[in-house]
């Protein structure tokens, strides 16, 4: 892994991070609502500049930001009854302020999808039968080796049912894996222009998944069609942005759905940064969609309605609006102190776990 493939991942973590503060920063500017610091990254200030009214900062660990208002300064010199401190304007103003790093994270996902099908053109993707298996996997392939399963094989059926030339055919038969751990499974192998049939029984791994051992990926060539036509950019866009929208959202669903198995696979800073190294040294173009799919994750963890993010402080601004009153200070302070000690705290683990599992990281193959 080379350090200028690191560097680049971990200017895209910088880049999106900057996005999400400066959506709170115009929002807040464009209503007159003032604003005292704007700091990308954490830690020792590395460059500084005070304007005249924003104190802007960049730190030496680019993985956070803050933009910072004078309501929550002691030393501010601004009178705690100026309209234009943020605490003192309606709650839909407060919420547009919130909100707005969200919204900017998704604006931005979209935009790279655009500026994606601009410069490379617009994908066009024609499957074929079956599933490929373009690799066994070193430390799980008993099962594939034993029912003679070999790199290159094509999938064409599996417990009977043909896997058809269509996007759908992965998924039938990740999901047919997964109903028989432990089950005889019968799949059609195609090799070399014949076709096999064998018979392997799924092992349940440490993760609670059936796997048998091999890497999956779909049987599909993907072409690109330039065009500068801007309602085909649009479109195109849109429906990626779409599509990626749904599959993360399925991903969290899947989190919270069997919390114990998917927590496993969360990935912390360090491996985001290891994946996103990794795609800049192999596929520099997968780095428009590595990029927008970081982007729309960050914007739907911080919608959350937890402690310590957007989501937790719009649910604070509900609160208010339905009692007709905020909850006192205290209250609002320890909840979002605690949650500000969770987040830290499961942030160092996924750092530590991350790093010491850095090695044989993998992305997009799903392996099974």
């Amino acid at each position: 892994m080379s350090m200028v493939a690191v560097a680049v991942a971990i200017a895209i973590l910088g880049i999106l991070i900057f996005v999400h503060e400066l959506g709170h920063f115009l929002a807040a500017r464009s209503q007159g609502i003032y604003v005292n610091r704007f700091s990308i990254g954490f830690g020792p200030i590395l460059w500084k500049y005070q304007g005249a009214q924003t104190e802007y900062a960049l730190r030496l660990i680019p993985l956070g930001g803050y933009v910072g208002f004078p309501d929550d300064d002691p030393n501010s010199a601004v009178p705690a009854s100026d309209p234009n401190l943020l605490s003192n304007r309606p709650i839909l103003d407060r919420a547009i302020v919130i909100s707005a790093g969200v919204i900017a994270n998704l604006l931005f996902a979209y935009l790279l999808f655009l500026v994606q099908m601009g410069v490379l053109g617009v994908s066009h993707a024609t499957y074929y039968d079956g599933v490929l298996v373009p690799a066994l996997v070193p430390e799980s392939s008993l099962v594939a080796t034993k029912a003679g399963i070999q790199p290159g094989d094509l999938i064409i059926s599996v417990e009977g049912k043909p896997l058809t030339a269509s996007a759908s055919s992965l998924p039938t038969l990740m999901k047919a894996i997964q109903q028989h751990p432990n089950q005889p499974l019968t799949l059609e192998i195609q090799r070399q222009g014949t076709v096999q049939q064998v018979t392997l029984i799924p092992e349940v791994n440490s993760d609670g998944q059936a796997r048998i051992g091999v890497q999956l990926a779909p049987h599909v060539e993907v072409h690109r069609e330039r065009t500068w036509n801007p309602i085909t950019l649009a479109t195109a866009a849109a429906a990626e942005f779409q599509n990626v929208i749904l599959l993360t959202f399925d991903g969290f669903r899947e989190l919270f759905q069997n919390f114990d198995q998917a927590a496993q696979q969360v990935s912390g800073p360090v491996a985001i940064v290891a994946m996103g190294a990794d795609i800049a040294r192999s596929n520099a173009e997968q780095l428009f969609t590595f990029t927008a799919l970081i982007s729309i994750n960050l914007a739907i963890i911080n919608i959350l309605p937890l402690p310590a993010l957007d989501g937790g402080q719009l649910l604070f601004l509900l609160i208010e609006a339905l009692r007709g009153r905020p909850l006192p200070n205290r209250i609002q302070e320890g909840v979002m102190q605690t949650g500000l000690v969770l987040l830290l705290g499961l942030g160092m683990v996924l750092i530590v776990r991350d790093t010491v599992n850095l090695t044989g990281l993998a992305w997009v193959q799903q392996l099974f």
